[in-house]
């Protein structure tokens, strides 16, 4: 049974547009777009159906593989949206921007913070990757060029000298991730998206984002994990008591 999908009007293009043209847009910015979007074009607006008028752009948009998906900033836990080409893994979308061996120090970079303890590569670390790039060797003042660049783009995060990946870049390369860091990439138990910046039980492995654990273990008196009831043993984001010792892991 072939199901018609909504019909996509002036309001939902221009939704499209703007988002294309920011490439992510944090959840209350694309609730303001999407009440704009739909006053501008005279379309009955609901306040809480963002998600439905997405799903429309999204079915007029499956046949030039691309899509518009939902993701969570790991430092605060608020909604994305981005739009994401499903026809080829993100690295070789970037590869129309960036030179060779600007692609492998992103490479590498993501090696780094994917294999990280805590999510994070410092900037100390990455820059000592410049002159050991196979494709063309960089200068350590090239280097800091380079991941301004890919700061300004979204790909990667920066606070205080330390990168992570951006939620940009965590939303469209999820399954590139998942699929090319098989051993240690992992879902979050709560959210079931990609975890860069986690905890782990330490019992059963299970992992959570830093917002979901603290969102999950709100309510709770004695945390235990969702998976094997064992006690929580890391530190709850936000409570001021710690439980025993803080230990992260990265759970992607």
């Amino acid at each position: 049974n072939i199901v018609m999908a909504a019909q996509m009007t002036d309001a939902h293009r221009r939704f499209l547009q703007v988002l294309m043209s920011h490439g992510i847009m944090e959840g209350s910015e694309a609730r303001k777009l999407h009440r704009c979007s739909c006053e501008i074009h005279q379309v009955y607006y609901a306040h809480d159906k963002l998600d439905d008028f997405i799903s429309t752009i999204n079915s007029h948009l499956q046949p030039l593989f691309m899509q518009i998906r939902k993701g969570m900033s790991e430092g605060d836990g608020k909604a994305h949206y981005a739009l994401v080409n499903l026809a080829e893994t993100e690295i070789t979308k970037m590869a129309s921007d960036y030179t060779e061996n600007e692609l492998e120090l992103f490479r590498k970079t993501m090696d780094l913070i994917i294999l990280s303890e805590n999510g994070f590569a410092s900037s100390t670390d990455i820059l000592n990757l410049a002159d050991q790039l196979k494709t063309k060797k960089m200068k350590k003042k090239e280097a800091e060029q380079v991941l301004k660049v890919f700061v300004e783009d979204k790909w990667l995060s920066e606070r205080n000298g330390e990168y992570t990946l951006h939620t940009r870049c965590i939303i469209e390369m999820e399954q590139y991730i998942l699929s090319n860091y098989q051993d240690v990439a992992r879902k979050c138990n709560i959210c079931h998206s990609l975890a860069i910046q986690s905890q782990v039980c330490e019992s059963c492995g299970t992992g959570m984002h830093l917002p979901c654990v603290r969102k999950y273990f709100r309510a709770q008196t004695e945390p235990r994990c969702p998976q094997c009831n064992d006690f929580w043993s890391c530190d709850i984001p936000g409570t001021k008591q710690p439980i025993f010792k803080k230990k992260f892991s990265v759970i992607i």
